[in-house]
């Protein structure tokens, strides 16, 4: 999935030269936490709640408006993505710079905006999870072959894949989170403990302190 699929593509922007009352008033009347600031048609910076609260002390809905201008306030450069990058790319870059947002630029024009939220509703997309499905959650080693007969047992048993995520627990421990296209997930999960599979969810046992 690309930034394109996911991205705000009607982006409210602000001049440098706005008041800080200004910004606050769009981002509380639009229901946004991040501003653009366009100087002409050239990117110079962002805005946002935080930024405003850090410059002035003054919270935007404060009865004392907070004072000042957006391009005093603003952060920059501002971070950016491309149309053709991959929403983990997107999502690393903002969680490594620690920022809510990315503005969106084909070549130097703004074409869109990207999301912290963005991001979660594509996971949600990715994973299946906006569908009715159930999950199962299953501990294989680190061989590829272990992946492969899970996804062909679950085939063979006629079981619906939504999605599949892998992530590394441990060196040569891989957890597996499937998707799949049945809410209650006992038999399934039974069937693959007797095939011998460590299934973690559903589990056998109901948990206990």
């Amino acid at each position: 999935m690309f930034i394109h699929d996911i991205m705000t593509r009607e982006v409210v922007t602000v001049a440098p030269g706005s008041t800080l009352e200004d910004a606050c008033r769009i981002m509380h009347d639009r229901n946004i936490r991040h501003l653009p600031v366009l100087e002409g048609d050239r990117l110079v910076g962002v805005v946002t709640d935080r930024d405003v609260h850090s410059a002035t002390s003054a919270l935007c809905l404060a009865p004392a408006p907070p004072r000042g201008l957006v391009g005093e306030a603003m952060s920059r450069p501002p971070r950016t993505a491309s149309p053709l990058d991959s929403i983990d790319e997107a999502a690393r870059t903002m969680r490594s710079a620690k920022i809510g947002c990315l503005p969106v630029l084909d070549g130097d024009q703004l074409v869109g905006i990207v999301t912290g939220i963005d991001l979660l509703d594509a996971l949600l997309r990715m994973t299946g999870v906006d569908h009715p499905s159930g999950r199962l959650e299953v501990r294989l080693s680190g061989s590829s072959a272990e992946l492969t007969r899970l996804v062909a047992f679950l085939g063979e048993g006629g079981l619906a894949l939504h999605s599949v995520l892998t992530y590394v627990e441990r060196p040569e421990v891989v957890r597996t989170v499937l998707r799949v296209a049945t809410v209650d997930t006992r038999l399934a999960a039974r069937a693959l403990r007797e095939a011998g599979f460590e299934v973690l969810w559903p589990p056998e046992k109901p948990w206990s302190p």
